[in-house]
């Protein structure tokens, strides 16, 4: 077998690549080495030959890697630490790229953190699996051919989202095959928990790269028929008559600390209108139950407990919105978390009828247990635009909080019976057809605890939720695509 790859590294000492390339040159298959620099270094490192890049994740660079690439294969290494190559990993790459023929081929792999070796398995990719940080680890083994063919359709070009343009235009035409096989080591310097990472494409010093991926994202939405333009499904909130204008729903299981908290937080809203409190108290064990019955005298406060025994905060959900007292408007408060005043209702109920929307997020702010706040702080979500939200939310791993929902449409829905990615399933559906209304201002104070669904994950925990989440965003595309069919015909 020739030699049949070509290999590009980020440049930035000699010393930082010599281990990598003395890696990569072990395996006879490797044809050239190309070190991508900011600027030439006078420096003659073997045989490697040096391209002046701007930046690794801009088109202008991968256009130079097309044009420099020759070989049957090319692999992209996308970090500056060492990389160690397994024994016979190229070898399996290409084995399992010519017998898949896939596109771009990615690998589970350890991590080095902190000096220490740990297992860093990877997701498989779906067509829903459009997050602009999908973790492909490092190492990325395109198909020259289906990397070249995907560069001549690049039509803009990005300061920093040329890699995430080029891994959507292959995928449009080539699978992306997961090899759930350890076969390289990396050094990983990004420590940080999983919680602080989350928050990433909401940081305001982050907003010019994330609308270059908001502006890929909807390119490649457009190019597969999932787009949805801003026309949206209006709203005659007099249809359907309720005795109450709004309920504030909290599923709660074993949050003695917090729920009375949350409940006083609710009762002591000031509205123009009628509303309750419906909390769904899924068979605590810890005081909670006995905790909400202190406010059993108060008529707005309905305590139920369901008769299933296997819901999820989903399936707690659906108890609340099917009760014959919820209300016109149902509006979330987790056990743990507070509005941030007495108007806060008011305000989600105002904002239903001023933007005539199916759905309304607010913002929220991160606090510890003493309602200080932490980092990241304010979560406002402002990367949401009245005309591309919707299709922007198929990149984004979240849409905010506190959510409220018109409740004839939620009742047709109804949630998912989970205790993660719920909300985010609610946000794509509403948003399909209906106006998604946003409150700029901070409504809600959310507490971390030690065991918040994303405060502080192991790798197969953060793993379990983005497959999920993925697999919502594929079964939303899908559903996006036939919309659109059905609207043509």
């Amino acid at each position: 077998m020739q030699k049949r790859i070509d290999c590009f590294l980020p440049y930035q000492s000699a010393e930082q690549v010599e281990n990598t390339i003395a890696s990569l040159r072990s395996s006879r298959f490797i044809a050239n080495i190309y070190l991508l620099a900011e600027r030439e270094s006078g420096e003659t490192i073997g045989e490697c030959e040096f391209i002046e890049v701007d930046s690794l994740r801009s088109t202008a660079t991968v256009r130079k890697i097309a044009q420099k690439a020759t070989s049957d294969y090319t692999l992209i290494y996308t970090k500056s630490a060492d990389l160690r190559m397994g024994y016979l990993a190229i070898e399996r790459f290409l084995r399992i790229a010519e017998d898949t023929g896939g596109g771009l081929i990615y690998a589970d792999h350890y991590q080095v953190i902190n000096g220490e070796k740990r297992n860093s398995p990877v997701i498989t990719y779906q067509r829903g699996s459009l997050r602009d940080d999908f973790n492909f680890g490092s190492v990325l083994f395109y198909r020259t051919g289906a990397l070249r063919d995907a560069v001549e359709r690049m039509d803009t070009d990005y300061g920093q989202a040329g890699l995430y343009d080029l891994r959507l235009k292959v995928s449009q035409v080539a699978e992306l095959v997961h090899i759930n096989e350890y076969l390289y080591t990396e050094v990983e310097n990004d420590t940080r928990k999983s919680g602080e990472r989350l928050f990433d494409y909401v940081d305001p010093k982050n907003r010019a790269v994330q609308l270059e991926m908001e502006a890929a994202c909807t390119h490649h939405l457009k190019e597969i028929g999932a787009y949805l333009s801003p026309q949206f499904k209006p709203i005659d909130f007099n249809q359907v008559s309720f005795e109450y204008e709004a309920s504030v729903i909290i599923p709660v299981r074993n949050r003695v600390r917090t729920i009375a908290d949350a409940i006083r937080s609710v009762l002591s809203q000031k509205t123009s209108f009628k509303f309750n409190l419906i909390v769904i108290d899924n068979y605590s064990t810890d005081g909670t139950t006995e905790a909400i019955d202190r406010f059993r005298t108060d008529p707005r406060l309905i305590h139920l407990i369901p008769g299933n025994t296997e819901l999820g905060i989903g399936g707690c959900w659906n108890a609340g919105i099917h009760h014959s007292s919820c209300g016109k408007f149902a509006v979330q408060l987790d056990s743990d978390d507070v509005y941030s005043g007495e108007d806060t209702l008011q305000k989600i109920v105002d904002a239903f009828y001023a933007q005539n929307c199916a759905m309304v997020v607010g913002t929220y702010m991160l606090t510890d247990f003493g309602m200080n706040q932490i980092p990241p702080g304010i979560i406002d979500h402002k990367e949401w635009t009245p005309d591309n939200g919707r299709n922007n939310a198929l990149r984004i791993n979240g849409l905010g909080a506190p959510r409220a929902f018109y409740t004839p449409v939620l009742r047709e829905v109804n949630v998912p019976n989970t205790s993660y990615g719920e909300d985010y399933a609610l946000g794509l559906y509403f948003s399909r057809e209906y106006r998604i209304g946003r409150i700029y201002e901070v409504l809600y104070l959310c507490r971390r605890w030690e065991d918040n669904s994303d405060a502080s994950l192991d790798i197969h925990k953060q793993n379990g939720h983005n497959t999920y989440k993925d697999r919502i965003r594929t079964w939303e595309l899908q559903a996006r695509i036939a919309y659109n069919r059905r609207k043509k015909e």
